[in-house]
C-alpha cells in the first residue's frame, strides 16, 4: 500500500494576561480527546502539530523561548491566543500573527478583553483583535469566547479549519464568532425559558421560577451552553441553578455587573444591543 502523505498544521498557542482556564477547558475535551487531536489524525490525512505551548510543553526557559522564535521566523502556523494582551507581551504576539495563516482568540479574555481589561485596567489590557488592529495586522481572526470556552467550541472550530479551510464571513457574526456556536440566545434556548413567558421568576437562588431577577444574562448572551452542556454533557450553569454570567459578550465583567442582580434597562441595550465591529 503506497505511504500517504499527512498534511501537518502547525499551531502555536501563546498565553497573554490571564488564569490558564482556557487550556484547563480545552485539555479536558472528551470526543475527540486531547490526545486524538494532538497525536492522531483527528482528521484522515491531516494532523495538528503543536509548536507551543508554554503550560503543558516539556521544554522550558532558552529551550522554549528558541521553539517559540523558531516559529516566528517560519510562519506558516495557527496562531491560538489565550489571554488579553498588553505591550509588554505583543512583542511576540505581533511576530507571530504577521506570519500566521489565522489567529484563533481562545476565551473571553482574548476576544474581548475580559477581566483583565475590566476597569481600571491597570496593565491596558486588550483584546487580540483590538491589539492587531493597532498594529495594522490584518491576519484572519476568529473568536472563541467563553469564562472558559467550551472545549467543544474550539476543536470543531480548528477541525472545521482543517476540513473545509477558514471560516467565511457570513459563518460569523459581527463579533467574528462561529455562529454554529453562538448564533442563538441562550435564553432561546433555556429549560426555564417558560418560567419566563409565564411570569413567574425566583426569588432566591434555590426557588424553581425564571432566574432573570436573579441577575440571568441569557437574555443577552449567545452561546449554546442549553444544548451542548458542559463536563462531558453533564450539565451547565443554569442547570445548577446559576444565573448565567454572561461571560461569552463583549460586555463581560464590566456591563454585566453585577453578575448576581437584575440588569437595567439600560445594560439590556448595551449588551444585548450594541453591535459592533470587532
Amino acid at each position: 500500500m503506497a505511504n500517504l502523505r499527512i498534511e501537518e498544521y502547525p499551531v502555536v498557542w501563546f498565553q497573554g494576561g490571564g488564569c490558564s482556564g482556557c487550556s484547563v477547558s480545552v485539555l479536558n475535551t472528551v470526543s475527540p480527546s486531547i490526545k486524538n487531536l494532538l497525536i492522531d489524525e483527528v482528521v484522515p490525512g491531516k494532523h495538528v502539530s503543536l509548536k507551543f505551548h508554554p503550560t503543558i510543553m516539556a521544554g522550558a526557559g532558552r529551550l522554549a523561548i528558541e521553539a517559540l522564535e523558531r516559529s516566528e521566523q517560519k510562519g506558516g502556523h495557527l496562531l491560538v491566543v489565550e489571554g488579553a494582551i498588553n505591550e509588554e507581551v505583543g512583542q511576540h504576539v505581533a511576530a507571530l500573527a504577521r506570519k500566521a495563516m489565522a489567529a484563533i482568540a481562545l476565551g473571553t479574555c482574548a476576544s474581548f478583553g475580559g477581566i483583565p481589561a475590566a476597569r481600571p485596567n491597570p496593565g491596558r489590557f486588550v483584546s487580540l483583535g483590538d491589539f492587531l488592529r493597532s498594529k495594522g495586522i490584518s491576519t484572519p481572526l476568529i473568536n472563541i469566547p467563553g469564562c472558559p470556552p467550551h472545549p467543544d467550541w474550539f476543536v470543531q472550530t480548528v477541525a472545521g479549519v482543517l476540513l473545509h479551510g477558514l471560516p467565511k464571513p457570513a459563518d460569523l457574526d459581527e463579533y467574528r464568532r462561529p455562529k454554529i456556536f453562538f448564533g442563538q440566545l441562550i435564553h432561546e434556548n433555556c429549560p426555564r425559558r417558560a418560567y419566563y413567558d409565564e411570569g413567574k421568576f425566583a426569588k432566591k437562588l434555590s426557588d424553581p421560577g425564571c432566574l432573570y431577577e436573579l441577575g440571568c444574562k441569557g437574555p443577552v448572551t449567545y452561546a449554546d451552553c442549553p444544548i451542548r452542556l458542559w463536563n462531558g454533557g453533564v450539565n451547565w450553569c443554569i442547570g445548577i441553578g446559576s444565573p448565567c454570567i454572561g461571560c461569552c459578550e463583549p460586555g463581560f465583567p464590566d456591563q454585566v455587573s453585577p453578575l448576581y442582580e437584575k440588569m437595567s434597562e439600560a445594560a439590556v441595550g448595551a449588551i444585548g444591543g450594541s453591535r459592533k465591529e470587532v
